[in-house]
């Protein structure tokens, strides 16, 4: 018997929508605290393209295996210590986006230039180019994360932080839609970037539940169809 059946499957999911929307490549990863001191993650090996939950592992927040075979990812310690750090959180997802990558790039901060972006708070910067494999690297990334959503890491990729599977994944989507409009409308002049008393009143209208599901819901319709 599975443990965490359902849950794995929702894991597996989201990282296929993502997948889909050219959020996660071959290398992203999306995990869920359970128990406390241990995390659902999928495996270093997975196929982020053809996931299933038997792709998810149990682990805990030392890398040890404590339900399946496959290794986690290498990049573990980026759930590791921002679960360490923040009980609030219990999902975590690390992807590779295009836009969002490109601001880091140029060094660049990504603004409240759509409503969506009102949600996800403030996006911190992480200015280092590396694999976060050490303890080292993931605790100084959960430091600069903060009690924030969102870091973007420079030339590397998005760290996003949640109560819930949905809510990371939601978060995820909008970083993207946010840098990509942002790009886009930069090319026909400067972006208007909400100021912060329409920054309050948007989240307050946004960050509602049963909006953020409906997001998921959008992109879950779509990767039913594909089955």
């Amino acid at each position: 018997m599975m443990l965490y059946r359902e849950q794995k499957e929702q894991l597996a999911d989201a990282i296929l929508m993502l997948e889909r929307a050219g959020i996660i490549d071959f290398n992203g990863h999306f995990s869920m605290r359970v128990d406390g001191d241990h995390m659902l993650i999928n495996s270093g090996k997975s196929v982020r393209s053809a996931l299933t939950a038997d792709d998810i592992v149990t682990i805990d927040f030392d890398g040890n295996l404590v339900e399946g075979e496959a290794v986690p990812p290498m990049e573990f310690r980026i759930h590791a210590e921002i679960y360490r750090r923040r009980a609030d959180v219990h999902s975590v997802a690390h992807t590779h986006p295009l836009w969002s990558t490109l601001f880091t790039m140029a060094g660049k901060p990504i603004l409240p230039v759509i409503m969506q972006a009102a949600v996800l708070g403030e996006i911190r910067y992480f200015d280092k180019t590396a694999s976060i494999n050490s303890q080292g690297l993931g605790i100084e990334l959960a430091h600069v994360l903060g009690d924030h959503r969102v870091a973007v890491l420079r030339s590397h990729g998005a760290v996003i932080a949640s109560g819930s599977i949905t809510d990371s994944f939601v978060f995820a989507v909008y970083l993207e839609e946010t840098a990509e409009r942002q790009y886009l409308a930069s090319r026909l002049g400067e972006p208007h970037v909400l100021a912060a008393d329409e920054v309050r009143a948007i989240h307050a209208n946004l960050a509602k539940p049963h909006l953020l599901q409906k997001v998921w819901d959008y992109h879950h319709a779509k990767l039913k169809a594909e089955r």
